[in-house]
């Protein structure tokens, strides 16, 4: 079952230029995770395995990982926290929640103390600095959070510093265009998981469709609905795009939904930062 909902792992490669970037952190390697959705039905032991092996075998400077880690109830999170320890980093391992990690009342307090129970470090609308001054990790809350406030937290930097910006829905480069973003990790979308050749990515056919009915006619879709709901800028389901003066990378993440993927694999992302 798992292998016919998610499909292969694949590893994206990518080198992503950052402007004022110190020449010794030139080359710098990060590897990104993301929307692992671990609870014994959305992403199997096995996967995860191969994706920890895949970017250990990267010999990153740095994870990060950019939320969804549990899809409901959140005590899986111990379990996957403690998988999670086998991941290796020259610099740490740093982490931002999404909406499915605080879909209920004590969900963020528990993923996030299960996290940094293992050195996994996890930022709420905070800046870190694992690899010296010379480049900002910003770590935002998730946006349908009443905590989404990027102002107080971009100001604190100086506008000549790099900076990487975690922030679990793409959605927010819309926002975020207003500040100096090198490069937003996001991912959320998983992909849009159904990819057909040729039509492109279904979820934003559906959604446009969805935007485009009557509003009589928007009760009988509740299906369509969510999807249009999950995201504005499906367009921005994967890859790396430019927003503005910014650029946004989107993941595919691990885990999934039904129906499952289409020529959507689950990815793990090594970035090159040039």
């Amino acid at each position: 079952m798992h292998k016919l909902l998610t499909g292969a792992l694949t590893v994206e490669h990518l080198r992503v230029s950052i402007a004022d970037l110190p020449a010794h952190l030139k080359g710098l390697r990060l590897v990104q995770l993301s929307d692992f959705h671990f609870d014994g039905i959305r992403l199997s032991p096995r996967l995860l395995d191969e994706a920890i092996s895949a970017s250990n075998q990267a010999q990153p400077d740095l994870v990060v990982m950019t939320g969804d880690f549990v899809t409901d109830d959140p005590a899986p999170i111990h379990n996957l926290a403690q998988r999670l320890t086998a991941l290796k980093s020259q610099s740490g391992v740093y982490a931002v929640l999404g909406n499915h990690d605080i879909r209920y009342r004590h969900s963020r307090q528990e993923v996030a103390s299960a996290l940094e129970s293992q050195n996994i470090q996890v930022l709420w609308n905070q800046i870190a600095y694992p690899v010296g001054k010379e480049l900002a990790i910003v770590g935002l809350a998730d946006f349908w959070s009443s905590d989404f406030r990027p102002a107080p937290v971009l100001e604190q930097l100086d506008s000549e510093t790099p900076r990487i910006v975690l922030s679990h829905n793409p959605d927010t480069a819309e926002i975020l265009q207003k500040w100096r973003i090198d490069l937003q990790l996001s991912g959320h979308t998983h992909g849009g998981q159904v990819f057909v050749p040729g039509v492109g990515n279904m979820a934003h056919h559906i959604s446009q469709f969805y935007r485009n009915l009557p509003p009589k006619a928007k009760r009988y879709v509740p299906l369509l609905k969510e999807c249009a709901h999950t995201m504005k800028h499906w367009e921005w389901a994967q890859g790396l795009h430019s927003v503005g003066q910014n650029q946004l990378y989107v993941n595919r993440g691990l885990g999934t939904y039904w129906p499952g993927r289409f020529w959507c694999p689950p990815e793990v992302t090594v970035i090159t930062l040039v």
